[in-house]
């Protein structure tokens, strides 16, 4: 017997987010899975948004709101022009290609109008492949599915849960057939020194980062983006227990605002949380979060000076954060870089696999641990 889905509520601020990322390219199919919506919803968010950009009934739109939603269909459509798939010299098989691996992030009906194919011309062109490249489209999809980011071990694993057992020399070879680069090859960059927190806190964290109690440590740190040709940064509140991101925030100055911007976005219950460990980053020295954390009864841990061994995990953290999600994006106002944040968050926690975890996600090892 089918067991029955369980209702959910959705706030109006979370209906505009989810129809925002559809708007700003990410597929359909993408977002009603990684989301776990219905088509259904899906579809009603998508139509209110454009209609009006709210989410109650019976709003008319005003002027503004009907140019905000023309320039927004624009800019959609200058961003795809725009992504080194323009390529309308080329013969069908090149545009086929370029159609196919670019699938992930605009829709088909659009590319082959920018691209001057017919529809029909290339689904017909994509059935001619050989039954023998099955495998080739199956770790095609799966790379694609890891935002361009899982390596030849982790796809090793998400085809082994599909049944298909295949070397990774192999993989490796079919990813350098297809021209599928992992983000992780982009080489990284190294942020500028800032003024140092000089309490007399201790390392109480003492590198002991395996923990087996949910929220028995918490980490934190901050990394920086380009937002229009300006730097401006990211925090993020990792769980040890499961490196699950249970806070973020976004902002234009590394500030102590913004680390107590993203301590507020934490869901869980704080009295939970037993220890809280970042490196000596004067952002973390702020009067609220102190007041905070004594509030609950949250004991303070410090890197020592000048050691990032001390905060590996979350330098390891952001090191998966730049190479998948900034490392190469282009973000045109801080709105949306809080956008792709949240999308990329819960991404990280519900669907990423970690090898750390066994190969699981961050919330699948916590509810099948607890």
């Amino acid at each position: 017997m089918t067991a029955k889905r369980v209702r959910r509520t959705f706030t109006p601020e979370f209906n505009s987010q989810v129809a925002r990322l559809y708007e700003s390219g990410n597929p359909r199919t993408d977002i009603l899975r990684e989301y776990d919506l219905t088509a259904s919803a899906f579809d009603k968010w998508v139509k209110q948004s454009q209609a009006s950009g709210s989410f109650k009934e019976k709003v008319k739109r005003t002027p503004e709101e009907e140019e905000l939603i023309k320039l927004r269909k624009e800019n959609q459509r200058l961003m795809m022009e725009n992504d080194k798939f323009k390529a309308s010299r080329a013969d069908h098989g090149t545009k086929v290609d370029v159609i196919r691996n670019n699938a992930h992030k605009y829709s088909v009906s659009a590319m082959c109008e920018v691209l001057g194919i017919a529809r029909s011309t290339y689904y017909y062109e994509s059935k001619k492949e050989p039954e023998n490249d099955s495998l080739n489209k199956e770790i095609i999809k799966v790379f694609k599915a890891s935002r361009n980011n899982y390596g030849t071990r982790k796809l090793k694993i998400e085809l082994e849960k599909k049944g298909l057992i295949v070397s990774r020399r192999r993989i490796d070879r079919i990813m350098k057939e297809e021209g599928l680069v992992s983000s992780y090859t982009v080489a990284q960059f190294k942020p500028f020194k800032s003024k140092v927190n000089e309490d007399a806190i201790k390392n109480i964290l003492n590198r002991a980062f395996d923990y087996q109690a949910e929220l028995a440590v918490v980490v934190s740190d901050l990394t920086y983006v380009r937002v229009n040709g300006k730097w401006h940064y990211v925090c993020l509140f990792v769980d040890l227990f499961n490196r699950e991101i249970i806070g973020h925030s976004a902002g234009a100055n590394k500030t102590a605002e913004l680390v107590y911007k993203a301590l507020s976005s934490i869901s869980r219950p704080f009295h939970l949380i037993e220890t809280f460990h970042t490196d000596r980053g004067s952002e973390f020295k702020n009067q609220l979060l102190d007041d905070a954390l004594e509030t609950f009864g949250i004991q303070r841990s410090l890197s020592m000076k000048g050691c990032p061994y001390d905060n590996a995990v979350a330098e390891a953290m952001f090191k998966v954060v730049k190479t998948e999600f900034t490392n190469g994006a282009c973000f045109s106002s801080l709105d949306q870089l809080e956008l792709e944040l949240n999308d990329d968050v819960n991404w990280f926690n519900n669907i990423r696999i970690h090898g750390t975890l066994g190969y699981k996600s961050p919330v699948e090892y916590r509810l099948q641990t607890l």
